[in-house]
């Protein structure tokens, strides 16, 4: 597990719009708890307030900030279901099993919904999300999913938007169609999980920010967890690192592949002309590889993601490149400056499903989210509470899925991922 601690939010739009600056002190000593939750992400957030709603004594371990991951630094998109195709369960799963997946794609959102209704959570969330076609193939792969949710699921709550009518979603030439999702939507996520922190502490939940876990050993009791300045003693463990695990599980961070991408924020643009650019307020992603991602925040900036790299490193004049990126999205808005830009690492599996199981028995990880998390990592905080708690047949779905190791190690994973970028690339521009 790398080091972390001390760090701040990385300057961002939503660090600078946080509502909440509440700090939680390091571990020092030994504590013992029912289960210790290592990571204050989403993933760790959630897992930890639904098994405080059992009944259950939970440490959380942050090695920086609550938040300090993607969790408080993604494109803020809540987006029902998954980021890989639903036939990759069914490759491992009888039909009535992907019927269960694709419910809990649904549930995911609603949990999200009824977290922050309950705990009241000043988050900004905002309902409505449409998927962009940059090409007419775009346009009959989403006209072809439509169908099939209607008829393989009985769902009903795709609207396919014609061309013509674009125009009452987003204020571009670029688009030849899209796909509108009324159970989708938009949030802040940082304030999400602030959010979530509080409701969690006040439930119970012990949370120790600036507390890195170093290492894991058996014990009589269940496991240990080591840390700086002191341990964690607990029956279960959960890891809920996703990019940052590190040496804490190699066989599990294996599965994964840590991605960059980046998200600016424009100055406010006012009432009028924030409307006209977005009347529907909805959440937009094109359908591109390198796809690219935007919405408005609360107070009418543009939101602008995108660019997705295999490099760690943020790149030299991030703010002006993501710039001219959104100019040939919005060239209207060649007078508006950039008040900040960040990046972040998210995680994502070969299949692009999410990874969730055991190293083992007593020991829980969920990660591999793969652009999905502000709303599958909801889900699997419920899953794994739940099976903690001796309900384990909703998160043993999951356990169904294979996932493969990245070839070529540490050492390849990144240029191999590079040469795929570049590939799929070639595919957008042609």
């Amino acid at each position: 597990m790398l080091k972390f601690t001390n760090q701040t939010h990385v300057p961002s739009y939503y660090a600078a719009s946080a509502n909440d600056v509440r700090h939680h002190a390091p571990l020092a000593g030994h504590v013992r708890a029912d289960v210790c939750v290592v990571g204050g992400g989403f993933t760790g957030l959630s897992t930890a307030l639904n098994l405080a709603a059992r009944g259950y004594s939970v440490a959380l371990i942050e090695a920086s900030k609550l938040g300090w991951g993607a969790s408080g630094r993604n494109g803020g998109q809540l987006i029902g279901g998954y980021s890989c195709d639903i036939d990759t369960f069914a490759q491992y799963m009888p039909p009535e099993d992907v019927r269960r997946i694709w419910d809990m794609g649904l549930e995911s959102v609603d949990i999200v919904r009824k977290q922050i209704e309950k705990h009241r959570i000043d988050c900004d969330l905002t309902f409505g999300y449409l998927s962009a076609a940059n090409k007419p193939r775009h346009a009959d792969a989403l006209q072809a999913w439509r169908d099939e949710a209607a008829s393989r699921f009985g769902y009903r709550g795709y609207r396919y938007v014609e061309a013509a009518q674009l125009r009452d979603y987003v204020d571009s030439q670029r688009y030849v169609g899209g796909l509108y999702h009324e159970d989708s939507g938009h949030l802040h996520p940082l304030n999400y999980a602030l959010g979530l922190a509080r409701a969690a502490s006040e439930a119970g939940v012990a949370i120790y920010e600036d507390t890195c876990a170093l290492s894991m050993r058996k014990t009589a009791a269940g496991h240990e967890v080591q840390c700086g300045n002191g341990q964690v003693e607990a029956r279960y463990v959960v890891l809920a690192c996703n990019a940052w695990l590190g040496r804490l599980a190699p066989a599990v961070a294996r599965k994964i592949m840590p991605v960059a991408t980046y998200v600016i924020a424009t100055e406010p643009l006012g009432e009028a002309r924030s409307r006209a650019l977005m009347p529907a307020n909805a959440a937009i992603c094109d359908c591109n590889h390198a796809l690219e991602y935007f919405r408005l925040s609360h107070d009418g900036r543009l939101l602008w993601g995108g660019r997705a790299s295999s490099s760690t490193r943020v790149p030299a004049s991030l703010g002006e490149s993501m710039r001219r990126d959104m100019l040939r999205t919005f060239p209207q808005l060649a007078d508006v400056k950039i008040d900040y830009a960040w990046g972040g690492l998210i995680d994502a599996t070969m299949n692009r499903a999410p990874h969730f199981g055991r190293v083992e028995p007593q020991v829980y990880f969920a990660q591999g989210f793969s652009g999905h998390g502000v709303n599958i990592t909801a889900l699997a905080g419920k899953l794994i509470a739940e099976a903690i708690d001796a309900q384990a047949a909703r998160f043993d779905l999951f356990g169904k899925i294979q996932h493969r190791d990245f070839p070529g190690g540490m050492l390849l994973r990144k240029p191999m991922l590079a040469l795929a970028m570049t590939w799929h690339a070639m595919q957008d521009a042609l």
